[in-house]
């Protein structure tokens, strides 16, 4: 069987060199903050490219930050790795293991995504993930036997924690790549928190994960811009989202990882219910909120919950999102009305390719406002 392997495509607009993050200009530093340095590296950490905005009185920390990243995937999520705890987890399935306080808190946090998401975001099907291969070197579509079987010991309802003590049934293991690079921002933040001389960092993971840190010497907001999902070129943008102070933004799509046989598209986001890439009708899905787990995990769910379902988790976890559906209409809830910025409004060109614009709550309407 022959298979058409597509080109990855960033969500976010490309700057200078490495970065997914477009921060634009806005004039001239005040005197007050001639004495900020401004620090920009690119580094390869948990799996992707990551690059660095860092503004301290300091000295350039930003390899740390990149360190950081990796002892996370090392230590702590890997499956793979005999020194990680997620791997002494799975590989202890079926009895409880005790793991550190760190680790403990966050699959609560993924837990509670996941019954919250009514297991639309589950952090227990790796094996399904891998069956499929997406992106990788054996990427193909298995057989509904294969699939089933997978899922016969997926389920975020096998993983029981007490404590600093994890359960897993027997045959379920953990895996929390959907969540990994939120995690790796987390850990980051509380690092930036003990360096007082820094006053403002940016990271940006791949494109799919950013965090902000703080204020920029000038006071502006930092701006992400949103690509289209279907455009032809990646500099084709939607908008931008702005995000102020330390925030985290994280977005899910079908065009990051995906194949094409027979006319048909198979992406790398699962529904945990089918076995299958999830068919919402969505194409992307952008979160904003302050953590960084909580952006990573909140916009998968969303991606297989859909537009109505996802706006409702996102209003239960105070996050804001857009939504961009298979029909090219972006759906925005109400935080996110207040951050985004039409692309062609910005250029101020009409002849830009059209989309429908709403918020998630006038979806049942009949006129959605058109812009031009």
């Amino acid at each position: 069987m022959k298979y058409q392997a597509l080109k990855k495509k960033a969500f976010f607009a490309t700057a200078v060199l490495t970065g997914t993050v477009m921060l634009f200009p806005v004039g001239c530093p005040a005197a007050a903050e001639k004495d900020i340095q401004n620090y920009t590296d690119t580094d390869f950490a948990m799996d992707t490219v990551v690059s660095e905005t860092l503004y301290t009185t300091g000295d350039d920390i930003n390899s740390k930050l990149t360190s950081i990243l990796t002892d996370v995937e090392k230590n702590l999520l890997s499956w793979t790795n005999e020194s990680s705890q997620i791997y002494k987890v799975n590989a202890d399935c079926g009895n409880d293991t005790e793991i550190s306080e760190e680790l403990s808190g966050y699959l609560e946090r993924i837990l509670a995504i996941a019954k919250d998401s009514n297991g639309a975001f589950d952090p227990t099907i790796g094996e399904l993930i891998r069956l499929w291969d997406i992106g990788g070197e054996n990427q193909r579509i298995p057989g509904k036997d294969e699939i089933q079987e997978a899922l016969k010991d997926s389920g975020y309802k096998k993983v029981s924690l007490d404590g600093n003590m994890v359960h897993m049934d027997k045959g379920c293991s953990l895996d929390l790549g959907a969540a990994g690079k939120g995690i790796g921002c987390d850990s980051i933040l509380e690092y930036l928190k003990t360096q007082k001389e820094v006053s403002a960092a940016l990271m940006n993971l791949g494109g799919s994960s950013v965090m902000t840190y703080g204020s920029k010497p000038d006071g502006s907001s930092w701006n992400v811009a949103v690509t289209d999902p279907r455009a032809e070129n990646d500099d084709d943008y939607l908008g931008v989202v702005a995000l102020n102070g330390t925030e985290f933004l994280s977005t899910s799509g079908d065009y990051e990882k995906y194949f094409i046989e027979n006319g048909v598209r198979y992406h790398h986001i699962m529904d945990p219910s089918t076995g299958y890439p999830a068919k919402s009708g969505v194409t992307g899905v952008t979160v904003v909120c302050d953590t960084g787990l909580e952006a990573d995990a909140l916009s998968t769910a969303c991606f297989v919950l859909g537009v109505e379902k996802g706006a409702q988790l996102l209003k239960a976890y105070g996050a804001d999102g857009l939504f961009v559906d298979e029909d090219h209409h972006v759906y925005l809830t109400e935080g996110m009305k207040e951050r985004f910025t039409v692309w062609r409004i910005l250029q101020n060109e009409a002849d830009l390719p059209a989309i429908w614009f709403m918020t998630v709550w006038q979806r049942e309407c009949s006129y959605p406002r058109y812009l031009r």
